[in-house]
């Protein structure tokens, strides 16, 4: 279940988990990891969260020692490169894109791929407003649309790549928005006042960005950048499992696991719904997602095994009662 990656890492990846990997039979590919440890960088954000600890506890199940530690991108990067960490599953790209560039470009990483299909950012109004016309963020400034958005643009907290980006559309009078307000709170802000706006049918166009529970809980659609306001093709993002060089020699088949972790930006959002909006602890939100999505689950493991050698599946069926 290979992900489709960078091509600058397409290469390297498949080099070095096909030394690893091929030609080994089910149940010795188990014997080539060196130790148990799997040592995880989680940035605080509920989507990588839950999908770590749902990496972490299937790990966990087969005989592993995985370990999370919560640390910011910039440093996560510098501890992948010096081996301090071993794995990554949140290398949003374009976003991230200078700090990724710099990593591989040592050669002590690798790009195992996309682990979420359909990620995004942009512009996103309420279906309503899409469905009277505002298809397209070169709709925003018309004056009678103008008006009816208050000139303003709800966003998140100063100091983000998503603040820093939509700054530098307004800076540069991009789709006209030189003159308008930037509302920038905090997610739950901004959120809340999406929240209002909809409750009310009124006109609202915020910075959003899949996956997260907004996408389950509000009607929204996403509007065209031809632009590039918020990135290459419209805001469409990767979220790249990345784990070191090291890692991945010495343990093949736990690189297997990560490399075969690939969800739907919908997948992760349900994750994101039941940690951050549900309440629910991020261990009772993973096993509640995998039991629902047991054959998905089935797929993650497929090839792998335990550390004692034996069929990953009817292990993690069996302890998750999938």
């Amino acid at each position: 279940m290979m992900t489709a990656s960078h091509p600058l890492a397409r290469g390297t990846k498949a080099a070095l988990l096909g030394a690893c990997l091929a030609g080994l039979p089910l149940g010795m590919a188990q014997a080539q990891d060196d130790t148990t440890d799997v040592r995880f960088s989680v940035p605080p954000w509920p989507g990588v969260t839950v999908k770590t600890e749902l990496a972490a506890q299937l790990l966990d199940t087969l005989g592993y020692t995985p370990q999370q530690e919560q640390l910011g991108t910039t440093i996560t990067y510098q501890a992948l490169n010096q081996n301090e960490l071993d794995a990554f599953l949140a290398g949003w790209l374009p976003a991230q894109q200078g700090m990724y560039d710099t990593a591989l470009e040592k050669g002590k990483l690798v790009d195992l791929g996309n682990n979420v299909d359909g990620a995004r950012i942009g512009f996103a109004v309420p279906s309503y407003v899409f469905d009277a016309g505002v298809t397209s963020a070169e709709d925003l400034d018309t004056p009678e649309n103008a008006e009816r958005f208050g000139r303003t643009v709800y966003s998140i907290e100063t100091g983000t790549g998503m603040s820093e980006q939509l700054n530098a559309g307004v800076a540069s009078d991009t789709y006209g928005l030189g003159d308008w307000e930037l509302s920038e709170t905090s997610t739950p802000g901004m959120l809340g006042a999406a929240d209002s706006a909809i409750d009310n049918q009124e006109w609202i166009v915020f910075a959003g960005w899949t996956p997260h529970w907004m996408n389950i809980k509000y009607d929204i659609a996403y509007l065209d950048d031809p632009e590039d306001l918020w990135g290459e093709d419209g805001g469409r993002s990767d979220v790249r499992t990345l784990v070191t060089k090291t890692f991945s020699e010495t343990h093949p088949n736990a690189t297997r696991l990560l490399d075969q972790l690939d969800f739907t930006a919908d997948d992760q959002s349900d994750m994101i719904r039941r940690y951050d909006q549900d309440g629910m602890p991020k261990d009772e939100a993973a096993i509640a997602w995998m039991r629902d999505n047991a054959d998905k689950v089935e797929g993650f493991v497929d090839g792998v095994t335990t550390r004692d050698g034996e069929p990953a599946w009817p292990v993690v069926k069996e302890a998750f009662d999938l």
